[in-house]
C-alpha cells in the first residue's frame, strides 16, 4: 500500500480537528472555488466527514466576473459530485452594483451566497479554504491600515454569521501544501487570475511584499506572522470579555452609560466597551472607525463641554451630567461634533 503524500495527511488531519465535537446534526459544506486550498480542502473533507459520521457537501460561488465562470463553476460541481459529495450547490451573484471596491462587493456576495445555502441545507458548518499564507497576508494588510489588535488577530478559526458556523481549518497549513497536495491527489487547480492582478492590494502582498519578507527574513516570517494573529485573536477575546462585563456595568437607568463606571477603566477596555456600546446603538460596523471611537471616549477622559459626536447613520452622542446618552433629536442650539 503506498505511502499517504504527508502535504494529505496534513490537510486531513487539519480537517479531522476542525469537524472533531462539531456540534448539531447537519452537514458542512465546503465552499470550494476550484483553487489548489479549497479543492485540497474539499477532498480532505469528502474523506474525512464520512469517517465521522457526518455528511460533507459542496457550495462553489460563480461571481460572474470572468470569462467562463459559470462553465468553470459548474466543472467544480460535477467534480464533487463523483467525488460523492451532497449536497451541492452552484450559486450565481451579482458583485456590480454593491458599496466597496470590488473585493469587498465580491467577499459581500459570497458571503451571503454561503450562508443562504448553509441555512438551506441545514448545515452544521461551512468550510472556507483560507491557509496559514492567507493569515500572514491579512495581518501585514491590517498592519498597513493602522488597525488596532483586533484587525492583526486576522481571520479567526471559528466565526458565526447569521447564526451560521464558519470554520477555516487550514489556518496551519501552508499554501504550498495545498498545491501539493492536489499534485498527490491528482488534481488540477483553477489559477484565479485576480490572485496576481496588481490592481487589488492583497495580491500585491502576495506577489511582491510577502516574498520580499521572506527573503529578507527567512522563511518562518509567514508562521511568525500567523502565530502573531493567533496570540492577538487570544488577548482580544479576553479584552472582550472584561468590556462586555463593564458595558454591562456602567449602564445606567436612563438608558446610556455612566461617566464614572467608564473613566474608571483602563482605556483598552473602555475603548472596546464604547466600540460595542456604539454598535448596538446602530453604528455600521464597517463604517465606525478609531476616529469615532475616539471621540466617544473623549467625552469621558477630555470632557470641556463640546457638543454631540455624531456615529456612522447620523447617530449624535452627548454627554448629560454624569451620563452619555443617544440623543434622537438635536435641540436647535446643540452644536454637533462630527468625528
Amino acid at each position: 500500500m503506498a505511502a499517504l503524500a504527508p502535504p494529505v495527511a496534513a490537510v486531513r488531519v487539519a480537517v479531522r480537528r476542525a469537524l472533531a465535537g462539531l456540534p448539531g446534526a447537519g452537514p458542512v459544506l465546503v465552499a470550494c472555488s476550484g483553487g489548489a486550498d479549497s479543492l485540497a480542502l474539499a477532498a480532505a473533507t469528502a474523506f474525512v466527514a464520512p469517517r465521522l459520521g457526518r455528511r460533507a457537501g459542496l457550495v462553489t460561488v460563480d461571481h460572474g466576473l470572468q470569462p467562463g465562470s459559470a462553465e468553470r463553476a459548474e466543472a467544480v460541481a460535477g467534480w464533487a459530485r463523483e467525488l460523492g459529495l451532497d449536497p451541492v450547490d452552484v450559486v450565481p451573484v451579482r458583485v456590480a452594483g454593491r458599496p466597496g471596491g470590488p473585493e469587498a462587493a465580491a467577499r459581500e456576495a459570497r458571503y451571503e451566497a454561503l450562508i443562504a445555502a448553509a441555512r438551506r441545507h441545514g448545515a452544521a458548518a461551512v468550510l472556507l479554504g483560507h491557509t496559514r499564507d492567507d493569515q500572514a497576508e491579512t495581518v501585514l494588510l491590517a498592519l498597513a491600515r493602522g488597525a488596532g489588535p483586533r484587525g492583526l488577530a486576522g481571520m479567526p478559526e471559528c466565526r458565526e454569521v447569521g447564526g451560521v458556523r464558519l470554520l477555516r481549518p487550514l489556518l496551519d497549513v501552508a499554501r504550498e501544501d495545498t498545491r501539493k497536495a492536489c499534485a498527490a491527489l491528482g488534481l488540477t487547480p483553477w489559477e484565479d487570475p485576480h490572485n496576481a492582478d496588481p490592481a487589488y492590494a492583497r495580491s500585491r502582498v502576495r506577489v511582491d511584499l510577502l516574498p520580499a519578507l521572506v527573503a529578507a527574513l527567512g522563511p518562518g516570517v509567514v508562521d511568525n506572522l500567523a502565530r502573531t494573529a493567533r496570540l492577538l485573536a487570544a488577548d482580544t477575546a479576553a479584552l472582550d470579555e472584561l468590556a462586555a462585563a463593564a458595558l454591562a456595568d456602567a449602564r445606567s437607568t436612563e438608558g446610556g452609560l455612566s461617566v464614572d463606571a467608564l473613566v474608571a477603566l483602563p482605556a483598552a477596555v473602555r475603548t472596546r466597551a464604547l466600540h460595542a456600546w456604539a454598535r448596538e446603538l446602530g453604528a455600521s460596523p464597517a463604517a465606525l472607525s478609531h476616529r469615532h471611537i475616539a471621540a466617544l471616549d473623549a467625552l469621558l477622559t477630555a470632557w470641556h463641554g463640546q457638543g454631540a459626536v455624531h456615529l456612522p447613520g447620523g447617530l449624535p452622542v452627548v454627554r448629560r451630567g454624569n451620563t452619555l446618552i443617544l440623543m434622537y433629536g438635536l435641540a436647535h442650539d446643540e452644536k454637533p461634533f462630527n468625528a
